[in-house]
Parts: C-alpha cells; sequence; structure tokens
C-alpha cells in the first residue's frame, strides 16, 4: 500500500456517520482534522444519511464546532431529489422516511402525496417506521409507482453500537414483493456522479473517498476510479476488512490519523 499524500488530491468526500460522528457525538479528533484537512482541497460531506435536511445537518455540525456549508453536504435525500428532477422533472412522491428526504425532495420542486397520487415512492431510513406506512407504499406500488431507495445500509453507526440502517425500510418493501427500481446512495453511480458535480470536477483522479464501510464508501470509489482512504471508527474491523474483496487505496485507524500522517 502507497502511502498518502494528500497534496496530490482536489476534492475529499468524507462520509459522515463513523468517520466525523456517530449520531450527534464527535469521533475523537474530527475537529481539528477536518480543518487541517481542508487546507489541501475542498471538503465535502458525501452520506447516505437521509433522517435530515442539508441545512439541519449543517446546523448540526456547526454545533458541534464543524463548519460545513449545506452546499457542500451531499446526502442521500439530496442526491435522490436531485436524480428524480434530473430525469423525470417535478414529481409526485410518497415518502417511508423521516423529515429530511421529504424536505430535500420538497426543495428540489417535488411534492409530497398520498399514495394513490404517487408516481413514485421515495424510501429511506425511518425510526417511524409503521404498517401505515408501508400499507401506503404497497397501495402506491401496486397502482404502479416506481420504487427509489435513499440506499439499503444494513445499519447506522451510533455511539452504543449498531442500530437499523435503511435497509431494514426497503426490506420491509421488498418483503411485500418489490425491488427497488433504482438506489441512488453509496456504492451507486449515481451518488459518485452527482458529488462530482456539486464539487465542479469529472475527473475522478481529483478525488478522495473518505469512509468506514467498504460496501458504500470504498465500493463506490472503486467503481467511480477514485482513491479511497477506510476509516476504522465505524462499522468496520480489521477481520471484516481481511475477508472483504473490496480493497481500500488506503486504511487508518481514524480521519485524525489520517490527517496526520502528512
Amino acid at each position: 500500500m502507497s502511502k498518502l499524500r494528500l497534496d496530490e488530491y482536489e476534492y475529499f468526500f468524507v462520509d459522515m456517520d463513523g468517520v466525523i460522528v456517530r449520531t450527534d457525538q464527535l469521533v475523537e479528533g474530527s475537529v481539528d482534522s477536518l480543518h487541517d484537512l481542508s487546507g489541501f482541497g475542498g471538503i465535502f460531506v458525501l452520506s447516505n444519511n437521509s433522517t435530515r435536511t442539508r441545512e439541519k445537518f449543517s446546523n448540526n455540525l456547526a454545533g458541534l464546532g464543524i463548519q460545513v456549508s449545506a452546499n457542500s453536504i451531499i446526502n442521500s435525500a439530496f442526491v435522490l431529489a436531485k436524480y428524480l428532477q434530473e430525469t423525470r422533472g417535478p414529481t409526485s412522491a410518497f415518502v417511508v422516511g423521516e423529515e429530511g428526504l421529504g424536505r430535500e425532495l420538497e426543495l428540489m420542486g417535488h411534492e409530497i402525496v398520498d399514495p394513490s397520487e404517487a408516481e413514485v415512492i421515495a424510501v429511506g431510513m425511518d425510526r417511524g417506521i409503521s404498517y401505515e406506512k408501508l400499507d401506503g407504499a404497497l397501495s402506491a406500488l401496486n397502482s404502479g409507482a416506481e420504487f427509489y431507495a435513499t440506499n439499503a445500509d444494513k445499519t447506522f453507526p451510533t455511539p452504543e453500537g449498531e442500530s437499523p440502517g435503511a435497509g431494514a425500510s426497503v426490506g420491509a418493501i421488498k418483503g411485500m414483493g418489490f425491488d427497488p427500481d433504482l438506489i441512488v446512495g453509496k456504492p451507486s453511480s449515481v451518488a459518485a456522479e452527482i458529488a462530482m458535480e456539486v464539487a465542479g470536477t469529472g475527473d475522478p483522479e481529483e478525488c478522495l473517498v473518505i469512509g468506514d464501510r467498504l460496501e458504500t464508501d470504498i465500493l463506490m470509489a472503486e467503481r467511480a476510479g477514485m482513491d479511497s482512504a477506510l476509516v476504522m471508527t465505524g462499522v468496520e474491523t480489521r477481520e471484516s476488512l481481511e475477508e472483504s474483496g473490496i480493497e481500500p487505496t488506503y486504511v487508518f485507524e481514524s480521519l485524525q490519523e489520517l490527517v496526520s500522517s502528512q
């Protein structure tokens, strides 16, 4: 494995949960590390978390001492909203997800509607998922709505350990007999393409992806032709890394160690 040189990159796509924070608690050293990393290039938070709007994530990070503008946050709710706008135009959607997903769709010009009026169902992590929501999703799908998911992460890192991720919501609907028409979050090429669009680059070699999950962050980078750095402050362990066929370009114990390696 070659030595990381941060000055070889122009843009850094940094995952949030498990790299910078765990829920609303900072990962040790992340504030200073992000500040130092910004001296090498543009920082964009690229997250599969669809539970809050980009504005709310920005405000939450600011409260923890991390200054990242909403325009530099690329979460899967925004990715889905932007993808639908670019491919379908304004769309009517029934949401199985939290406030951030519905609001990002609205901000992009889509309309949140009842299942009977939905052209698509938009599904993300939903800690308030209910039989009523699933019944609505089934009704919409049986009426011809298309099924778009923000991501299919199996779990979500918290200070207390792992909790169910968006894959639980997606899996519940798959259990009713419907597979997603598209999953837009990492490791999808959609997430990589929209991240590069937001950053203003067409060259994946200018980008370094920093994440804690092999099957999302690192696999997306591999597919997109970007270098990647895995940090061990989230869901992966040395054992899971050894057992995986997905190989990051670099491996560090933490974002702090990554930055201090320069």
